[in-house]
């Protein structure tokens, strides 16, 4: 895939970029290295004035680079703003909060004396370079929840973005270069996936995370695992929207469309499985349905699109294979299911009920803005259909029964249960899946702390 900006909303192709050469990453990685053996001892009250620093740039670059993004891969503008306002959010939750997520752990007394020292303590400290393979989906917010804390935690970074967001990815190490970290703490490497392998072995690295497909998560698993280094992975998800007859059913419809079709769709976290029991199911499916056909669907530049186009054609096509098959398989069409005419790519949302096992949108993530209706008897029905698929990302439950509540919290297969509300990430919370949707944490102090040595230090009596 080359390394250029084409917008999808017309499938032009805006600039295009060389991919760096061996010699170009070498000095980078030798850069990285360097950089990290004194950025490690810097104390972390001036990690979080830089921090802060970057912060109130992004701030000030959000009409700017929002609109970047959005030609990048087609969120709406909007959205765009609001994803790179969600971004300096974070960056100065973990400015203000580090220091205190990675402060020394003092053991028990008593263990203490039992092991036999006059003193321990817990302290974590940094890796070294961090190799982060990111998406095209949040093309901020995805490197931004990994540059943070890794950043505060005194870490550097090493940034493999996707191919098609380029001025993004080079946005972001400029970011961090005028909110003055030293040189090498936040890098770009402008590579194709091809390349990504020969940096993950390369010793100076130290780690990697990866949030993206099935496919690149196995492959960036398999050769940290051979070179035994740290993953965080964070791949598909599948996430169900559980509705339950105590619901308030006008509300979860209302939040049902934003959670299926927000960024066009194209989100891991988003729902796309629609779980509602037979006594709300009808209701729930009307109303849900009438606000899928309400949605303005249009040039993402216009501030009134809710709906823009997906990231690229292959993006399109997949989905209408994924469609055209349930049809085929029987499922309904209750609105939306086939690709309009015109440039851009683009797809309708769409709803599908009488959705079976059998079909590929069943067993595989839909990255657009199609949802499926499944039809629940009661709650142990709704929790296996819930739990029927290979990802654990995050799950929603609609319901105003508590004890329905500590059922789905029990037994729903996922990283994450949302009841009455719709799945968001939020840098206090821990983020991330079960399952065939990766493994490790972002984000809150189980995220600063994924990539830090976490070293006892004991003193003898």
């Amino acid at each position: 895939m080359p390394i250029a900006t084409v917008n999808p909303a017309n499938g032009e192709t805006l600039r295009t970029y060389e991919a760096m050469g061996e010699e170009e990453i070498e000095r980078r990685l030798q850069l990285a290295e360097a950089t990290f053996r004194t950025y490690r001892t810097t104390a972390f009250d001036e990690r979080a004035r830089l921090m802060h620093r970057a912060a109130d740039l992004l701030e000030a670059d959000r009409e700017e680079i929002g609109k970047v993004i959005t030609t990048e891969m087609g969120k709406p503008v909007k959205q765009a703003r609001a994803e790179a306002a969600k971004c300096a959010k974070a960056m100065r939750w973990y400015a203000d909060h580090a220091a205190e997520l990675l402060a020394d752990e003092e053991p028990a007394e008593a263990d203490v004396k039992d092991s036999g020292a006059s003193r321990a303590l817990v302290r974590y400290r940094p890796l070294g370079p961090v190799l982060a393979v990111m998406p095209w989906n949040f093309p901020l917010w995805q490197v931004i929840r990994f540059a943070a804390p890794a950043l505060m935690a005194g870490n550097v970074g090493l940034l493999k973005h996707a191919s098609n967001v380029p001025q993004t990815a080079l946005y972001l190490e400029d970011l961090f270069h005028r909110a003055g970290f030293p040189e090498g703490c936040f890098q770009t490497l402008l590579i194709g996936s091809a390349a990504v392998d020969d940096v993950l072995r390369d010793e100076r690295v130290r780690a990697a995370t990866l949030t993206g497909s099935e496919p690149a998560g196995r492959a960036v698993a398999s050769t940290a695992g051979e070179m035994i280094k740290k993953t965080v992975l964070e791949l598909g998800g599948s996430d169900p929207f559980v509705v339950m007859p105590s619901a308030d059913v006008d509300r979860a419809a209302e939040v049902a469309v934003t959670a299926r079709t927000q960024n066009a769709g194209q989100s891991c976290i988003a729902a796309k499985r629609f779980i509602v029991h037979a006594d709300v199911y009808d209701a729930f499916a009307a109303r849900f349905t009438e606000g899928m056909k309400a949605l303005r669907v249009g040039d993402p530049m216009d501030e009134e699109t809710e709906v823009g186009p997906l990231s690229s054609e292959q993006g399109v096509e997949d989905l209408v294979e994924l469609v055209d098959d349930a049809v085929r398989g029987g499922a309904e069409v209750l609105c939306g299911g086939e690709r309009p005419d015109g440039p851009g790519w683009y797809y309708p949302p769409t709803v599908l009920a009488d959705v079976t096992r059998e079909m590929r949108i069943h067993r595989e993530e839909a990255f657009g803005p199609v949802a499926t209706l499944y039809r629940a008897a009661d709650l142990d029905e709704a929790v296996l259909i819930a739990n029927d698929t290979d990802f654990g990302l995050s799950s929603n439950v609609w319901t105003r029964d508590d004890a329905d509540v500590e059922r789905f919290v029990r037994d729903l297969e996922a990283g994450g249960v949302y009841v009455n509300g719709m799945t968001a990430s939020h840098p206090a919370f821990p983020f991330g899946g079960v399952k065939r949707s990766g493994y490790g944490r972002e984000l809150s102090g189980h995220g600063i702390r994924e990539f830090c040595n976490i070293t006892t230090v004991w003193h003898g009596a």
